[in-house]
C-alpha cells in the first residue's frame, strides 16, 4: 500500500513539477478569501484517486477538493489526500509545497507520504515500522531547551480567523524559542518536525487532509502530535501542535490556555488578554501620530552599542 501511494505522489508531482515551468498560464480561481485552487490542484488529486482506487478499488476518499465523491463510503480503509499542499506558495513561484497522502485504517493512521517535487524530497511512514525521508532514517530533533527551538507556525488568513488572538500566540511563543518561521504547508511542516528540521510546529483551522499524513511521520520519528492541551485525539480538531517530546510538553504549557478545551478560567483570562490587544491596536489606528509622539527625539550618543543592544534584548 505505501509503494502505491508512493507511485500516486510521484505523479501527482510530475504534474505540479510541469505546471510550475508556466505559473503564469495556471488557471486559478478562489474558493474564499486567502483560500486558491487550481487546475494543478484538480489534476494532481484526479491522478492520485485513479491510482488510489485501480490497486484498492474497494477503499474509500478523503480529498480536499472532491472530499467523498469516489471510492467506497464505508470502506474501512480511507486514502487521505491533499494533492497540493501550499497552493497559495505555488501560485506565486515560492518553492514550498508538497504532496500528502495517508492511509487512514478503522480511525488509525498505518501509511503515510510526503512528497516534496520541488526538492524530490519523499518522507514515508507505516506505522510501527519508523519514519524516511530518502530511504534516511528519521528522528526528531533532540533539543530539550525551548529557547533553543526553531518552531514553525501558520498564520491565520481566512476570514473569521482570531487574528489578536493569534498575535498573543505568537507573542508567547517568540519571546521563549530561538525562532519562529511560517513556510506555508502544514504537511511538509510536519515532516520537517519529524526530520528534526525543526523542533515543533503549532497551528489552528487544519483539515485532517493537511495533517494526516505528517502526524504519523512525527509519531514514527519519536514525536508527539495533538491538539493544544496535549490530547493525542486531533485530527478532526482544527488545533494541530507537534514536537519532540520535551519541547511538545513545554508548548502545551504556553498554548493549553488558547485551545478551545482549555478551561473556563484560561479561556476568561484570554479573552481579557486579546480584547486588551484589540482596544490597544483600535486606539493606535485612530492616533497615527501616537507612535511618533512616544518615540525619543534622539539618541545619546554616549551610549554604547552593547548598552543599546542590552536595553532592547527581550529577556
Amino acid at each position: 500500500m505505501l509503494n502505491v501511494a508512493i507511485k500516486a505522489a510521484r505523479a501527482a508531482g510530475a504534474i505540479i513539477n510541469r505546471a510550475a515551468l508556466d505559473v503564469e498560464a495556471v488557471r486559478i480561481s478562489q474558493k474564499q478569501v486567502n483560500d486558491f485552487v487550481t487546475e494543478v490542484d484538480h489534476a494532481s488529486e484526479k491522478i492520485i484517486i485513479e491510482t488510489l482506487l485501480t490497486a484498492y478499488p474497494d477503499h474509500g476518499i478523503l480529498a480536499e477538493e472532491s472530499g467523498r465523491e469516489f471510492g467506497s463510503p464505508i470502506a474501512d480503509h480511507i486514502w487521505i489526500i491533499d494533492p497540493l499542499d501550499g497552493t497559495t506558495n505555488f501560485i506565486h513561484g515560492f518553492p514550498v509545497y508538497c504532496v500528502s497522502i495517508a492511509l487512514q485504517v478503522r480511525g488509525k493512521i498505518e501509511q503515510a507520504v510526503i512528497y516534496d517535487p520541488t526538492r524530490n524530497d519523499l518522507f514515508t511512514a507505516t506505522k510501527g515500522r519508523g519514519a524516511f525521508m530518502n530511504d534516511r532514517r528519521l528522528r526528531v530533533s533532540k533539543r530539550i531547551r525551548l529557547q533553543e527551538c526553531i518552531i514553525s507556525t501558520g498564520f491565520p488568513f481566512r476570514k473569521g480567523d482570531n487574528f489578536n488572538q493569534y498575535l498573543r500566540m505568537m507573542g508567547d511563543v517568540m519571546q521563549r524559542t530561538a525562532g519562529l518561521r511560517r513556510p506555508g504547508s502544514a504537511a511538509l511542516d510536519l515532516a520537517y518536525v519529524a526530520a528534526g528540521f525543526t523542533d515543533g510546529f503549532f497551528e489552528t483551522g487544519l483539515s485532517p487532509w493537511d495533517v494526516a499524513a505528517g502526524s504519523l511521520l512525527v509519531t514514527e520519528a519519536g514525536g508527539l502530535i495533538g491538539n493544544f492541551t496535549g490530547e493525542a485525539d486531533f485530527l478532526e480538531q482544527k488545533e494541530c501542535l507537534a514536537g519532540a517530546p520535551r519541547i511538545y510538553g513545554q508548548l502545551v504549557s504556553i498554548l493549553g490556555k488558547y485551545s478551545k478545551f482549555a478551561s473556563a478560567g484560561d479561556k476568561a483570562n484570554v479573552r481579557t488578554a486579546v480584547d486588551a490587544l484589540s482596544r490597544e491596536h483600535t486606539a493606535d489606528a485612530h492616533n497615527p501620530d501616537a507612535e511618533a509622539d512616544a518615540a525619543p527625539a534622539s539618541t545619546d550618543d554616549s551610549t554604547s552599542d552593547a548598552e543599546i543592544e542590552r536595553k532592547d534584548a527581550p529577556f
